[in-house]
């Protein structure tokens, strides 16, 4: 088995503590950090680095890529900076890089004039609209696949993808790896919901991310060693696997982020056991956007999602059985008990605070 993550980083400006997005940060200002930061030889062809060259690093701006006519590339316009892991052979070597690909970069932030921060979806603003609207050549690109034509969505998020492989899998048991994930998903999610903000106010529920978010976009995708068994729906499911090692990955995209790495420690034992696992009934081949909704609204206050979180919890320690790895459910187990998600940290640091900014800079740094 081989694991990954790759992790947005929300970030801060320090002049005017602005929540750093596409209207007041330019790429430039982020690549500049990034241009700092160190290559590892040894990362590729591991790692994939896609034709703009922007992915080279263990580190990158994540933005919004504009195109002229003629199909060259223009700019990007950012959301924040990513950090990713070479695939490694256990969850914790995953989180134990991103962990100090962290420390590398936060005094090179910090010199730059910019803090992390903690939060799953943009605080303020509730829309991104492409200014100038996109051209004949971007059209034509972006209706290529249902993600290209959702990316507007994905442009307010800020969240992981984790990511592991089962070598002796065969496209067949990948796809229904991520069927049973993609059905199961609104009752995994809230034990990382962290966006109760929305328009620059607290929001009635946990997870504005995974309320505009799942639905129109995929909760699994996964990377297929034979295209012939893509499976055409939208949000995408499947993808034909563009680096020898993408392939038998399967990519939970849905999770808000996380602060503390030993929840990201926790997360991974629960996808793993779930796929293990050899009695759970559900599949799906899109998430269901309506109980992705009643998730994100109500998490495990919802009778119906709180039995989804213990079946989904009972089977991961079928799954793993008496691997090492099933002792990190011990604390889901806890969180589903107090009816705890990480977004009641947020508002009630929001409630003593008044104020998004101070409540987001009380979160500055990843417990690692």
């Amino acid at each position: 088995m081989y694991f990954g993550i790759e992790q947005e980083i929300p970030l801060l400006r320090d002049d005017g503590n602005a929540f750093v997005d596409f209207a007041n940060t330019s790429h430039e200002e982020l690549q500049v950090i990034v241009d700092e930061l160190p290559v590892y030889p040894e990362d590729y062809p591991r790692l994939r680095v896609g034709d703009l060259g922007i992915k080279y690093k263990r580190w990158y701006v994540e933005g919004y890529e504009r195109f002229g006519e003629a199909g060259e590339f223009l700019k990007s316009l950012p959301k924040c900076l990513e950090i990713r892991t070479v695939p490694r052979e256990t969850p914790d070597a995953a989180l134990d890089e991103l962990a100090e690909s962290y420390r590398v970069l936060t005094p090179r932030l910090a010199a730059r004039g910019f803090r992390t921060t903690w939060i799953s979806f943009h605080p303020i603003k509730t829309s991104f609209v492409p200014d100038p609207p996109l051209n004949c050549f971007e059209q034509r690109m972006r209706a290529d696949s249902p993600e290209a034509q959702t990316a507007a969505i994905a442009e307010l998020t800020r969240g992981p993808d984790l990511s592991f492989s089962f070598t002796e899998f065969d496209d067949a048991a990948l796809i229904d790896a991520a069927t049973k994930l993609t059905y199961y998903s609104p009752y995994i999610l809230p034990f990382s919901f962290s966006s109760p903000f929305f328009d620059g106010a607290l929001w009635k529920g946990l997870s504005v991310r995974t309320l505009k978010r799942t639905g129109p976009r995929p909760a699994v995708m996964v990377f297929l060693h034979d295209d012939a068994n893509h499976i055409p729906v939208s949000p995408s499911l499947t993808q034909l696997a563009r680096v020898p090692f993408e392939a038998g990955r399967i990519e939970f995209k849905a999770f808000d982020t996380c602060r503390d790495i030993g929840l990201y420690r926790s997360l991974f034992a629960l996808l793993q056991g779930i796929v293990l696992d050899e009695r759970l009934p559900g599949r799906a081949l899109t998430p269901d956007a309506a109980e992705h909704q009643r998730s994100a609204e109500f998490g495990f206050d919802d009778e119906k999602i709180r039995t989804g979180a213990h079946e989904v919890l009972d089977a991961a320690r079928r799954g793993l059985g008496t691997a090492p790895e099933a002792s990190h459910l011990d604390r889901l187990d806890d969180m589903l008990r107090r009816s705890a998600v990480p977004a009641h940290d947020l508002i009630r640091t929001f409630q003593e605070t008044q104020s998004i900014i101070q409540t987001l800079r009380a979160y500055e740094n990843l417990n690692v």
